[in-house]
């Protein structure tokens, strides 16, 4: 291609260019100004309409004041109604105020004029009085406090005697009621409670198969006597008894790991102290199993559920606990049955007098380093492990220590008397029964007016022979109530004890 031709076309390029810039310039004018009258009559039409919207409005909110002065009008118009209604009643009740006001003036004039009357003839009544005393005085020859001091020295007498009248008269009626619903339910709880009394002592008694096993007990120079006696801490008495061994000991639980030992040790044939200590620890352990058992039994019985099991452990140990001669678990378990039952005649927590029968005695199973009487042993105990207030009240209260303050703490006291009280349940040596008789006829001999006293049925009642001289029908009954409080503080005793006393006159002649 030559430069010409190359020329040519470089100045058809730059024409082209040119005309299409100045025409794509021309159309974008031309959409502009189309572009500025399109938007100047947007602009237009919104201005209009702006216009017709703020007239709207205007006239809404012309209509709106309106409405609301007219409201506005009507509730100031309403409340001025009101007002006026109630200064109204204002004035009526001032007016009200006013005549009352003005009355009570005028019956505060009218009572004092009928206070000064009344005290005008107040006076005039005691210068009467005054002149009626002296008259009397002279008349009977004595002063008015000499009169009044005999007055009342008759009144006092015949207050005394109605009193003590009465006193007996309440007191015979409650006892026929109480005793008469006592005894049933007393009698019902015991009719349906059945529970073994076993006579325990501080001996036990292990047979053996022959002669020859007492040398082999007692061991070369007595080594494994020994070993055993220490090892258990109870007495083995080997004698002249055939066949037989006594173990001696005040602990009826580490008697009972000596015999069931010895008994192992007779079973196996080898006893030397390796063995004898071996098989003293397996009784401990079978011993610490009965008495686990004996207190998940024992529960199960009474159905209490829901012990710690430590409580139960301790229950377990009362197996083996006396108290004079009564077995401390037995007696437990009776009591709880009988709360239970009398707990039921009066329609109480059957649940909870149980558990307190069968709780009531746990203090006795703490050993015998334990300081404090069972009483307070027990409750805290209970307490420890998370008895209800009820249940430690009761235990704390089967004494009498503290007053009771449930009806269920009542139920215990008396099931636990009843227990105690029934005939074979304890026993007590002759010395401390001869000793509890005598005390029982010197405090009722120490009051004045008793004749003679005779304790009968084993100190469970007392006798009492008045001298009708000196005490009537009416200060007997309440001389059996000083003997029977005086009882209370100064003698200890199981069960209760009825006080009688008997008062008679008798007329004697001879015919010669």
């Amino acid at each position: 291609m030559d430069a010409f031709t190359v020329i040519i076309v470089i100045v058809g390029i730059l024409f082209g260019l040119g005309a299409g810039y100045f025409f794509r310039k021309y159309l974008a004018e031309a959409k502009i100004k189309s572009a500025e009258e399109e938007a100047a009559k947007i602009i237009q039409e919104a201005n209009e309409k702006a216009r017709s919207l703020k007239k709207e409005k205007i006239l809404e909110a012309k209509e709106e004041v309106f409405k609301l002065k007219n409201e506005f009008d009507r509730e100031a118009k309403e409340r001025r109604s009101e007002v006026q209604r109630l200064e109204r009643r204002l004035l009526q009740k001032e007016e009200n105020l006013d005549k009352k006001t003005s009355q009570l003036e005028k019956k505060e004039d009218e009572i004092k004029k009928q206070e000064q009357e009344i005290l005008q003839i107040q006076e005039k009544l005691e210068d009467l009085h005054k002149q009626q005393l002296a008259m009397l005085e002279k008349i009977s020859g004595m002063s008015a406090d000499e009169a009044k001091d005999i007055l009342l020295s008759r009144v006092r007498d015949e207050i005394q005697h109605e009193i003590a009248q009465m006193i007996k008269d309440v007191e015979s009626q409650a006892k026929e009621e109480a005793e008469k619903r006592a005894r049933e339910i007393v009698t019902q709880a015991i009719q349906r409670c059945a529970a073994d009394h076993v006579s325990e002592s501080t001996v036990s008694v292990v047979n053996l198969p022959n002669d020859e096993m007492k040398g082999r007990i007692i061991g070369r120079e007595g080594r494994n006597i020994r070993t055993l006696e220490t090892l258990t801490g109870i007495d083995l008495i080997i004698d002249d008894t055939p066949e037989a061994v006594i173990l001696s000991g005040f602990d009826p639980i580490r008697r009972e790991v000596a015999r069931i030992a010895l008994e192992k040790l007779i079973i196996d044939g080898r006893i030397h102290p390796a063995r004898i200590e071996e098989m003293v620890e397996k009784a401990r352990h079978e011993v610490d199993v009965q008495i686990r058992e004996e207190g998940e039994q024992a529960a199960f019985e009474v159905g209490v559920h829901g012990l710690h099991p430590e409580l139960v452990r301790m229950l377990g140990r009362l197996k083996f606990r006396t108290s004079y001669g009564q077995n401390v678990l037995k007696h437990s378990v009776e009591v709880a049955h009988l709360a239970g039952i009398m707990a039921a005649e009066l329609s109480l927590d059957v649940k909870m007098a149980k558990r307190a029968g069968l709780l009531h005695d746990i203090g006795k199973a703490l050993d015998h380093e334990t300081e404090g009487p069972h009483v307070v042993n027990g409750a805290e105990l209970a307490k420890k492990y998370r008895e209800s207030p009820e249940i430690v009240n009761a235990i704390a209260a089967h004494h009498g220590d503290i007053e009771p303050q449930t009806l269920v703490a009542v139920l215990i006291q008396a099931a636990d008397a009843v227990s105690a009280a029934r005939p074979g349940a304890r026993r007590e040596t002759l010395e401390a029964y001869i000793k509890r008789l005598e005390k029982l006829e010197d405090i009722a001999d120490s009051f004045d007016g008793v004749e003679k006293s005779y304790a009968i049925q084993a100190g469970r009642e007392i006798r009492i022979m008045v001298k009708p001289d000196k005490i009537d029908d009416l200060t007997a009954a309440q001389v059996a109530r000083e003997i029977v409080k005086k009882i209370e503080q100064e003698l200890e005793y199981p069960g209760q004890i009825k006080v009688t006393v008997i008062r008679e006159t008798r007329a004697v002649e001879y015919a010669r």
